[in-house]
């Protein structure tokens, strides 16, 4: 959870808007170095056409990141994760990985989707799930 927090300051804390990245970072696991090439696409960019799956087909993985204070930003998850795997499960049996990370945790006052709900997302999706707080 740690490097996804890195990653996400930038987008969840105001530092740009609806522009994308590509980010690279080098992580030793196991005593292996591995690079991560991390493509941070903003929602409002992600529209369901060709350039998106591109995306789709250029990654190996996915973080899916919602508002906990944000009820749309949760309600598209599923659309998005059913795409994501029809897209990408369609070529191969494998199974792709998916997270789905909750941010703005410290915001609890503002909240309006719970844990259990994102939780219970991710079971149902077979995917992972973590709440973060990316201003921590």
């Amino acid at each position: 959870a740690a490097l996804t927090v890195r990653f996400l300051t930038r987008r969840f804390i105001g530092e740009y808007g609806d522009m994308e990245f590509i980010y690279s970072h080098s992580l030793t696991v196991d005593g292996r170095e591995i690079l991560f090439h991390i493509w941070d696409v903003p929602y409002s960019q992600a529209d369901e056409g060709s350039s998106e799956e591109k995306r789709i087909q250029w990654a190996d993985s996915f973080v899916l990141v919602y508002s906990i204070c944000d009820r749309a930003s949760f309600n598209i998850l599923p659309l998005k994760i059913q795409f994501i795997k029809a897209t990408k499960e369609g070529m191969s049996q494998e199974k792709v990985p998916i997270v789905i990370v909750g941010n703005k945790r410290d915001l609890h006052h503002q909240r309006v989707v719970s844990s259990e709900e994102g939780r219970l997302l991710a079971l149902s999706l077979d995917c992972g799930f973590y709440e973060v707080s990316a201003a921590e």
